[in-house]
C-alpha cells in the first residue's frame, strides 16, 4: 500500500457517484509521482482506478424486508386490553344552523332605536345582543299576515344602498 492510497477518501453511501470518481482519478494521477520507498510501483492498466461499487449496496440497504410477524404480534397482544367503545348516535343532537355574516346600511335614528331596544331588554332582565334584537324583529315580521306586513314595509323609507359617504 502506498502513502497516497491512504489519502484517497472512502466512498460514503450518501456521496454521489460522479464526485467520488473524480477524486479517485486525481489520486491515480498523483500515485505514480510518489512511490513507496520499500515497494516497487505496480503498473496500472486501463488508466482508471477501481471505484468502490456503491450502487447495489445502496439498494440492499434501502430495500429492507418488513417483518410482518413482529408487527402483527404486538397489535394482537394490545387488542384485548383496549375495550370497544360504542359511540351514541349523533342524530339525537340537533345540528347547529350555519351562520351567515352580512352588512347593511341603516339610518342613524333606526340604529339608535336598536340601541334603545337592547337597553329595554336589559331593563326587563333579559340582556340581548344587537343581532338577537334584529332576529327577533325578523321573526315578528314573518309572523304578520300579508296586509300588515305590507303596511310595515310601507312605513320604512327607501334609502340608497351601499356604503355611506365619508364626512
Amino acid at each position: 500500500m502506498t502513502a497516497t492510497d491512504s489519502k484517497v477518501p472512502a466512498a460514503t453511501p450518501a456521496a454521489p457517484a460522479k464526485p467520488a470518481r473524480k477524486a479517485a482519478t486525481k489520486a491515480v494521477a498523483k500515485a505514480p509521482a510518489k512511490p513507496a520507498a520499500g515497494k516497487p510501483a505496480l503498473p496500472r492498466t486501463g488508466g482508471k482506478a477501481a471505484a468502490p461499487k456503491t450502487g447495489p449496496a445502496k439498494a440492499a440497504k434501502v430495500a429492507k424486508p418488513a417483518k410482518p410477524a413482529a408487527a402483527v404480534e404486538p397489535a394482537l397482544r394490545m387488542a384485548p386490553l383496549v375495550p370497544e367503545v360504542i359511540k351514541p348516535a349523533k342524530s339525537a343532537e340537533p345540528k347547529k344552523p350555519k351562520l351567515v355574516r352580512d352588512s347593511f346600511t341603516i339610518p342613524r335614528p333606526e340604529y339608535q332605536l336598536l340601541q334603545d331596544l337592547k337597553q329595554r331588554a336589559a331593563g326587563l332582565g333579559r340582556p340581548a345582543k344587537k343581532s338577537e334584537v334584529l332576529r327577533a324583529g325578523v321573526m315578528a315580521l314573518a309572523a304578520l299576515d300579508d296586509k300588515t306586513f305590507l303596511d310595515a314595509l310601507a312605513a320604512v323609507p327607501v334609502i340608497k344602498t351601499g356604503r355611506p359617504a365619508k364626512g
